[in-house]
């Protein structure tokens, strides 16, 4: 095989190899929250959607809860209104976590959502959140405005206390991930929420897919299972692709041998010793005026 034709086998094979991982790495979705936060009081609204970029894929709502496991919306909970899956009233029970899933098996962004039967709650993201981005905690309570002191704890240890029931926290870093919590005197204690903090984007992404390079809102070891599930999700199905490549170019280095075979034979040439001068020679007659 001429060099020519290596190179252009190469460069077909990484044409057909890079086709294969998009095809198994574009069909994506995040997971949104509205109001965005993870924590709700009982008897809330809640409206959860599967932001889709190929709606072929057939994105469906799931949770997983203490009583309940891979539950999709519809199935004896929440209401589907197009791509939006509503939580009209929320209980408790609706406390757990909460993806969207294809007919694939791949998975988006998890968050954990909370609701509390309670009298306090911490209005804090459901997403990530950039590092050196501001984060603003709301300590809120269900009959009284929100403006009552609240005092804060990180893992369990007091970080302050804010006459306004707001507390910002400064460019955060991912020193600042942690459970978060707030207690208001004379109403109570709020559930914990999980804080992640992703660090920002090195390269520039399209529009629609940074989101879904930071997306978790459960901590470190729950994020580190989602990526391999993710991870072995893309193996099988890059499998299929794989083998139509390894076909393709089976077929492509057939058919340049066979021209290779081709360009190899000479063309005809006349026998060696053959003179032309002779032959016109015999065939001329020689005329005597």
């Amino acid at each position: 095989m001429s060099v020519s034709s290596r190179m252009e086998e190469s460069s077909l094979l990484c044409l057909l190899f890079l086709i294969s991982l998009l095809s198994c790495s574009t069909n994506q979705a995040r997971l949104t929250v509205s109001p965005s936060r993870s924590q709700f009081f009982k008897g809330g609204f809640v409206s959860l959607s599967c932001e889709e970029d190929d709606s072929s894929a057939g994105w469906t709502l799931r949770r997983n809860t203490s009583k309940q496991q891979r539950t999709q919306c519809g199935d004896g909970w929440g209401e589907e209104a197009g791509s939006f899956c509503n939580i009209s009233y929320t209980d408790p029970l609706d406390s757990g976590v909460y993806w969207c899933e294809s007919r694939e098996g791949a998975i988006s962004n998890m968050v954990n959502l909370t609701v509390s039967g309670g009298s306090v709650i911490l209005q804090s993201p459901v997403l990530p959140v950039m590092e050196g981005d501001d984060v603003t905690l709301l300590c809120q309570t269900k009959t009284t405005p929100s403006n009552l002191p609240a005092a804060f704890y990180k893992d369990g240890v007091f970080i302050g206390k804010e006459a306004t029931g707001h507390m910002t926290i400064r460019h955060v870093s991912r020193s600042d991930e942690g459970l978060y919590k707030c207690d208001i005197s004379g109403h109570g204690e709020s559930p914990s929420s999980w804080i992640t903090v992703t660090g920002k984007p090195t390269t520039t992404a399209p529009p629609g897919t940074t989101a879904l390079s930071t997306t978790s809102s459960l901590p470190p070891d729950s994020s580190v299972l989602q990526l391999v599930i993710r991870l072995l999700i893309h193996l099988v199905v890059f499998c299929p692709y794989f083998i139509s490549t390894l076909l393709m170019v089976s077929l492509y280095r057939h058919r340049a041998s066979g021209n290779d075979l081709c360009a190899s034979i000479p063309p005809t040439q006349p026998e060696q010793g053959w003179d032309m001068d002779e032959e016109y020679d015999d065939v001329t007659t020689e005329h005597h005026f």
